[in-house]
């Protein structure tokens, strides 16, 4: 179903004025608490993703804890930080002026891309759902080994691949918005919430490999990952930013609209599309240093325990070490007296 730029309904008293099929399209002119109020779409598809992403995390710590078995609350934290950032444009009045407003959609995808992944991904889904699987050789453990062998699987190793990764995570920009997809796609409801959910698919998978808390294809002794150690993170990380730079920039300078969808502007609105461009590519701009800054913390928090855990695992090995050095060196020294006893 096609989708048009609603006209605005002098006569309303909020923004719930005018509708295009399942989706709700604003008649006000946007304020802060217009954009922020909640306003679930008609057919909300994002927010019941998000119900049911919710309802299987709990679903999986229940389990555990039936088990005796305990699940970090932080981990539980992070996640349902990670729905809240979703449901926060997608569930509000965002997702409405998203299709009016160059501006606000990319905040929408900058959000959906780059933050709520972080938070998801720090949240270990795999690992939980590892863990509240059954385990064994029998029928109800066939689950849990068909996920495991997806994770070894040839394709689940290439898709996780950095390369792939980064290519698919600049796909989101330079694909979408230098071509003729994103007219294709917002022009319809379908369209539009493939869409939505791209950003938020391909930024998990991104951020699943930098940040590396649950089991992914790329945990292996062997390859690129092993022998770059805890620079690769890093290196795939910064290796965005400039074009995430370059992006925001074009768009800044652009003085032509590079997508038809927000070429026409909503009469009496007062918003004229190449400045709410220029608007969104200055958030495309800057929005990257908080995602960058958060993941940075998080690799700097993962590689000290590590080193802690190094450290103590050394010691340790290095005291019993001493123990049986010390005992050694005394036996040698017993046998050395028993020999010169002998010898007088």
């Amino acid at each position: 179903m096609a989708l048009q730029h609603a006209m605005p309904d002098p006569g309303a008293g909020d923004p719930v004025t005018a509708m295009s099929g399942p989706m709700w399209m604003p008649g006000l002119p946007p304020t802060l608490e217009r954009v922020l109020a909640w306003h679930p779409q008609p057919v909300p598809v994002l927010p019941l993703i998000v119900l049911i992403l919710l309802l299987l995390y709990g679903s999986g710590v229940f389990v555990l804890r039936r088990r005796g078995v305990r699940w970090p609350a932080a981990r539980s934290i992070w996640w349902l930080l990670g729905l809240a950032t979703v449901l926060s444009v997608t569930a509000t009045g965002i997702e409405g002026y998203g299709m009016e407003l160059f501006s606000v959609h990319m905040v929408q995808h900058m959000v959906l891309n780059m933050l709520a992944p972080v938070f998801l991904v720090l949240g270990a889904p795999v690992t939980l759902l590892l863990r509240a699987l059954p385990a064994g050789t029998g029928r109800r453990a066939s689950i849990r080994r068909g996920v495991l062998r997806l994770l070894h699987s040839r394709a689940a190793a290439v898709l996780m691949h950095p390369a792939v990764t980064f290519s698919l995570f600049m796909t989101s920009l330079y694909g979408l918005y230098f071509t003729p997809v994103f007219d294709y796609l917002m022009g319809t409801w379908w369209g539009h919430n493939l869409m939505l959910v791209h950003f938020l698919l391909i930024g998990f998978i991104y951020f699943w490999g930098i940040i590396g808390v649950d089991p992914s294809p790329r945990k292996s002794r062997d390859g690129l990952r092993a022998k770059a150690g805890s620079v690769l993170p890093v290196l795939e990380l910064a290796a965005t930013a400039p074009f995430h730079a370059f992006f925001g920039v074009v768009v800044m300078m652009s003085t032509a609209l590079m997508v038809r969808f927000y070429s026409t502007p909503v009469p009496g609105w007062h918003v004229f599309p190449l400045a709410d461009q220029a608007a969104g590519g200055g958030i495309a701009w800057g929005f990257t240093e908080l995602p960058t800054l958060l993941v940075l913390g998080v690799l700097v928090v993962k590689w000290q325990k590590s080193d802690q855990r190094t450290t103590g695992a050394a010691e340790r090995r290095a005291s019993r070490e001493g123990d049986t050095e010390l005992a050694a060196y005394n036996a040698y020294l017993s046998s050395l007296d028993t020999r010169n006893g002998g010898r007088h």
